[in-house]
């Protein structure tokens, strides 16, 4: 489009009338464009500011020629550029060391503000105002550079139309990235950085404050919408939602008002204005129209700094700005001249210092950049006319635009303030900027107070600067504002998104059991390590509480002291039948026998004591091994017992000899076998796959058990079942013997006593297998005292009661049957 626009203005500017009879001219069709300021010299530099900013088209009715568009509201900033321009070129002209004898003259062109006015102005530094050049077109523009123009959409028509004649063009404030290119803009170059830095520094700086919902506005224009586009694109990066993204133009009242609009409903408390200067004033005036105040406005190079944003009414909507501006150069000489010397010079005023004019040419900063601007070109052409301090400058030689272009890669050159000025690879400088505040001054006006800085020159980590304490927010308050679209989730809580809308829009969901977030809005929870689990705020994971049947505890004292019970009664009634060894009863009941059997009630009880305590490799093989060992111990004494029993009563009938058989020697080495075979089953389990300690974290989410591991399952409830085969066999054997004629039936004690002792078991088998953490270790210890108690007091308690309350049942008689007990 802005190639056939640049075809038809070319068709309209340059004609060659052809004559039969004469030769060809080369004339401009129509009135001639005359520069605003001009002044001759041996080379030329061109310059295009938007001195207006305002412009009025006329009627276009096609039935008579248009007449000149007419521009109108001066733009004092874009003014104080032009007069920038005409100070470095007055100062070079002046310099004897910098083209020497060699004098720049200028013509400066108004295209107040518009990309109309931009091709006309453009058009008229190519060819001139001369209404004939004679018989052939040279092909020379009339000027060897142009500085201009101060926004991106003029600067991309006045490129594109100098571009395939190699003009080279120097803008002091045109940021839009797509001019970076060099395959469509060869020729352009810039005395500012691109709009890529400051449009990733502005998502830097959002995300820096923690404002992760925002709105944004931009022009409509190829500054505002390339250098939103990249800005969209850099908060996505840093996790930052655009809750809306408007766009409008100046000449767009319909679209300002909807913007406006938007704002006033939206909940995002920032807003990023991408906006030229013009657009900026524009939505200004609107939103103090509608008395839209308190939001935080984040602005650009572009406004952030604009003296004529400044309005009594201005700082309640824009107060507490925060933005990035064009770091300030101050040039001896340069406000002199343009407060007092311009006027004095070009139109004899002699009283400017009464215009209010240097209200805010402190705050100059553009300016600079033309400075430099202006400063480039001289030092190319210096470059190219060979210029020495004593021979001067070769005034023959013919500079062409294309060596312009090619010296101006090359410069590199110091300004009087110290500033380096050279171009990258893009045609741009380094991105510098300083971050400035909008805050009220001492005296009540209103101030722009740098903040901080942002250089791209320098290492990622050391790019931006900010001093956040000397920074006023809307309002004039110092407390940051909040503009998020929910709530920072807390350690140990995680974000979950709400559905349909953007990323940064959730709720904050506690983590589960076991699992941890320490840090400030997290994506999800981490689970904890194993022997780890987390604490009740879930922002940290603590160690398990480690769990086992201690010594100290409640259910571990009663333990020990029912052992030590049974332990105690079993010694006492030891000591009674040591002390009663040679009466009847005690002599009956097969005394040797009877104290084995009190021996392993002995060692029964006091295994229970190795169930307690903090399980330990050793511990773990000890208390297993010595409760199957001392139980089959005890059953085994009970068996020989139940033998004697029947062998006695079948000795008692005639013609049989039958205890010969079963004697004292026989009772120990069957007692031995059967502890014996115990033992041969522990010794395998131990060498195979022994008991181990092991933490139990599966039971228990949130503690650990430790307890022993069986090693092999097979060993222990062969242990088990050893000892549950032996006990069923006695069971069986005195059961057979219960009805005995004697009126003391042991027969009868040991059947009661095996029975208690295989409930107990058959009970102790599903109870284990279901039994949580300690508990499981505890429930193995009652089946042990309860066994052991019950074969204690069924066994043992009728003799002890005989013995000691009833003494005279104690006799040979009564115990054959030969007296009745009363």
């Amino acid at each position: 489009m802005l190639s056939l626009i640049t075809g038809l203005v070319f068709i309209g500017f340059f004609a060659f009338q052809t004559v039969e009879e004469e030769a060809s001219l080369c004339q401009i069709l129509g009135s001639p464009e005359f520069p605003m300021l001009s002044k001759e010299g041996d080379v030329i530099i061109g310059g295009a500011f938007s001195i207006h900013s305002k412009i009025t088209q006329p009627s276009l009715v096609f039935t008579e020629k248009p007449k000149r568009l007419r521009c109108s509201s001066v733009n004092l900033r874009e003014f104080r550029f032009a007069q920038t321009m005409i100070f470095a070129i007055e100062e070079i002209n002046k310099n004897s060391s910098l083209l020497p004898n060699v004098s720049i003259g200028y013509r400066i062109y108004d295209n107040c503000g518009s990309t109309l006015s931009s091709m006309r102005a453009v058009m008229a530094l190519i060819n001139g105002d001369e209404w004939m050049l004679g018989k052939s077109c040279s092909g020379q523009s009339a000027v060897h550079a142009i500085i201009g123009e101060s926004e991106s959409s003029s600067t991309i028509v006045l490129s594109q139309t100098t571009g395939p004649f190699k003009i080279p063009v120097i803008s002091h404030s045109a940021t839009c990235e797509c001019l970076s290119s060099r395959t469509e803009y060869p020729s352009f170059f810039r005395t500012i950085a691109s709009d890529f830095y400051q449009s990733r520094a502005l998502a830097q700086l959002v995300k820096h404050f923690g404002w992760t919902w925002v709105g944004a506005v931009n022009s409509d224009s190829d500054y505002g919408n390339n250098g939103m586009a990249i800005f969209l694109a850099a908060a996505q990066e840093e996790g930052v939602c655009v809750e809306y993204r408007e766009k409008f133009h100046r000449a767009e009242p319909e679209k300002l008002l909807k913007v406006v609009d938007v704002i006033r409903k939206s909940t995002a408390r920032v807003i990023v204005g991408f906006l030229a200067h013009v657009e900026m004033n524009n939505l200004l005036d609107q939103l103090s129209l509608h008395n839209i105040t308190g939001r935080q406005f984040i602005g650009v190079e572009a406004w952030i700094t604009a003296d004529s944003l400044v309005t009594p009414t201005s700082f309640a909507v824009l107060g507490g700005s925060l933005g990035f501006a064009v770091q300030k150069a101050n040039i001896s000489g340069m406000e002199d001249f343009l407060v007092k010397g311009f006027w004095e010079t070009e139109f004899q005023c002699k009283e400017a210092n009464q215009d209010n004019y240097d209200d805010d040419v402190a705050e100059l900063r553009y300016s600079s950049n033309i400075y430099k601007a202006v400063y480039a070109v001289a030092y190319s052409l210096h470059n190219i006319l060979k210029c020495s301090n004593n021979q001067g400058c070769d005034k023959k030689v013919h500079v062409t635009h294309r060596q312009v272009v090619e010296s101006l890669k090359q410069v590199n050159f110091t300004i009087k303030n110290g500033d380096r000025v050279w171009f990258d690879s893009t045609g741009a400088t380094v991105a510098r900027y300083e971050v400035v505040n909008w805050q009220h001054g001492p005296d009540g006006s209103v101030q722009f107070i740098p903040v901080g800085y942002y250089d791209a020159s320098l290492p990622p980590g050391q790019r931006f600067v900010l001093k956040t304490e000397a920074i006023m927010w809307p309002g004039g308050s110092k407390e940051l504002p909040v503009s998020v679209c929910s709530v920072s989730c807390r350690p140990g809580t995680h974000k979950v998104l709400q559905k349909g809308k953007p990323v940064c829009c959730y709720d904050c969901m506690p983590c589960a059991e076991g699992e941890i977030s320490n840090t400030t809005d997290s994506n999800d929870c981490k689970k904890c390590p194993g022997e780890y689990w987390s604490n009740r705020n879930r922002d940290a994971c603590i160690l398990k509480n480690v769990e086992f049947l201690s010594f100290t505890e409640f259910m571990g004292k009663i333990i020990v002291f029912f052992t030590l019970f049974g332990v105690l009664i079993t010694l006492l009634v030891a000591a009674l039948f040591l002390i009663k060894k040679d009466t009847p009863l005690v002599k009956a009941n097969n005394s040797e026998l009877s104290f084995l059997l009190l021996i392993s009630l002995t060692l029964c009880f006091l295994c229970s004591l190795t169930f307690i305590g903090q399980p330990s490799e050793w511990s773990c093989m000890l208390r297993h091994t010595a409760f199957g060992i001392t139980f089959v111990l005890c059953i085994s004494c009970i068996l020989g017992k139940t033998i004697v029993v029947l062998m006695a009563f079948k000795a008692t009938l005639p013609g049989t000899n039958v205890m010969k058989w079963f004697g004292p020697v026989q009772q120990r080495l069957s007692v031995l076998a059967f502890t014996l075979i115990q033992v041969l089953i522990c010794i395998l389990w131990l060498t195979i796959n022994p008991p181990f300690p092991y933490k139990n974290m599966n039971h228990y989410k949130e503690k650990i058990i430790l307890e022993c591991a069986l090693g092999s399952p097979v060993g222990f409830w062969a242990v088990l079942g050893y000892i549950g085969l032996l006990a069923m066999l006695c069971f069986v054997l005195a059961f057979l013997a219960r009805k005995l004629p004697d009126n003391f039936n042991e027969a009868k004690f040991i059947t009661f006593s095996m029975l208690i002792f295989c409930a107990v078991w058959l009970t102790f088998i599903p109870a284990y297998v279901s039994s949580p953490g300690k508990f499981t270790v505890a429930v193995e210890i009652f089946a042990i005292l309860a066994s052991s108690y019950g074969l204690l007091f069924c066994i043992f308690a009728p003799k002890c009661y005989i013995i000691v309350i009833k003494p005279e049942l104690n006799t040979k008689k009564h115990l054959m049957g030969k007296i009745q007990s009363k």
